[in-house]
């Protein structure tokens, strides 16, 4: 094999190695990115790993928000079941009783040790500001 030959070959080689080790790389951190989304009845249905954080989404059971401070306490519930969450922060303007609410966390012996509250609204929200 005359040396240019060979010299093209290993640049091929290389580019399709460095190539194949970027896209590996690329869905190792997309995978580790990845939240999985569960309704309250899928999480108790299922066993979940312990340290995978998840996202647990439903409606704000009425009655069941307790604050202390600036730690909350509320139960998710999709009508069939439900489950309890704790919360050490703020939760946004929308967050109340019978409300949608997304909550990001881990699953422990409690229920969900959240790290973020989203609240959800629906189709017909309108902004306080452009209410009047």
């Amino acid at each position: 094999m005359k040396q240019h030959r060979k010299k093209r070959l290993l640049n091929i080689l290389l580019i399709s190695s460095l190539s194949g080790a970027g896209v590996l790389m690329v869905l190792y951190a997309l995978n580790t990115n990845l939240d999985y989304f569960f309704t309250p009845s899928e999480i108790i249905s299922k066993e979940l790993p312990k340290n995978k954080r998840v996202k647990v989404g439903g409606m704000v059971l009425e009655g069941s928000v307790e604050r202390d401070s600036s730690n909350i306490k509320f139960v998710i519930t999709d009508y069939q079941e439900s489950i309890s969450v704790q919360y050490a922060g703020i939760v946004p303007d929308l967050f109340k009783e019978g409300s949608g609410v997304v909550a990001l966390g881990y699953i422990d012996k409690n229920g969900l040790k959240a790290e973020k509250i989203l609240a959800k609204h629906d189709e017909n929200y309108m902004p306080p500001a452009l209410k009047d």
